[in-house]
């Protein structure tokens, strides 16, 4: 069974939310809701406002996201 394709994007951080999720503004000035990927917890990566980060979307949802890297 061949693995979803995702879209990497990249988008900084508005608004930090209740539960570990983000509202995320892309450069398109589009906004999305975002979770951190289970690696981010795991190492306890903390993300503020203002921070830069890549994300994963699916192709089938555009409102909803997974961040998976802190730029900065």
């Amino acid at each position: 069974m061949k693995e979803q394709e995702h879209v990497e994007i990249e988008g900084r951080i508005v608004t930090v939310l209740a539960g570990t999720m983000f509202r995320v503004e892309l450069d398109n000035k589009h906004l999305v809701l975002a979770t951190i990927s289970g690696k981010m917890r795991k190492r306890f990566v903390r993300l503020t406002a203002g921070d830069r980060v890549k994300m994963e979307m699916s192709p089938y949802d555009l409102g909803k996201a997974r961040i998976v890297w802190r730029i900065g």
